[in-house]
């Protein structure tokens, strides 16, 4: 049962586990990065290239702390999804207290650069505007956007998860069907498709609508 409120510990050591790994690839590609003549390295500055490239696209100039953030949630995230690969160990994705702590993460930094940008007062503007009796739908707005976010990511992971459980059961109950499963490819073909592909895709998908917020937010209305 996956409850809000159970205290998950194979979450929270997944989850550590995760952190573990992203600390290691920092230290490692940031070894790398002064290596630029080298693959390795290359690849490495490819891979910064490419969040600062996104927040050029998207905002029309560069803020070095915004690649920062982004990199680092989509490499969070793509991690979380990546680490069921290893026997043993499930997506802390998997479940709705990551995926909301995620996006109470994203939604208060989005709302703190937004800050930052306008000032308090142009902050509160935003929610009386175009007359204060809408300030329950701003924040409602708000709000929303988030849970759907959180949700989005908990629904796409967890029933992939189900899936890929239910066709190992399937083929389990039956030695043919494991050596059927082997010959045609379907054990891959769920590997790939549930494990990498639908795991890129829904951190690059969170960390666009994360990187879409905080250009709503940040970036004027009228930009005339």
């Amino acid at each position: 049962m996956n409850s809000f409120f159970n205290f998950h510990t194979t979450v929270i050591y997944t989850t550590w586990v995760v952190l573990f790994f992203c600390c290691i690839f920092s230290l490692i590609a940031r070894k790398l990065s002064k290596k630029p003549d080298t693959i390795y390295g290359s690849l490495s500055r490819t891979y910064v290239r490419f969040f600062m490239d996104m927040v050029e696209q998207t905002f029309g100039y560069q803020v070095a702390r915004y690649a920062v953030f982004i990199g680092s949630l989509f490499t969070f995230i793509l991690l979380c999804n990546y680490i069921s690969l290893i026997p043993g160990l499930t997506e802390p994705t998997e479940n709705i207290n990551t995926t909301l702590a995620l996006s109470l993460i994203c939604f208060f930094y989005t709302q703190y650069q937004a800050i930052y940008a306008h000032g308090i007062l142009g902050y509160l503007k935003e929610y009386i505007s175009p007359f204060f009796l809408l300030f329950p739908l701003h924040v409602l707005g708000k709000l929303s956007s988030m849970v759907s976010m959180a949700c989005r990511l908990f629904g796409n992971i967890y029933g992939g998860a189900m899936i890929v459980s239910m066709g190992k059961s399937a083929l389990s109950g039956s030695f043919l069907l494991q050596l059927l499963g082997i010959i045609t490819g379907f054990n891959l073909i769920m590997v790939l498709f549930f494990g990498l592909f639908e795991g890129f895709i829904q951190a690059f998908v969170f960390t666009i609508l994360t990187l879409t917020y905080l250009a709503m937010a940040v970036q004027p209305e009228d930009t005339d």
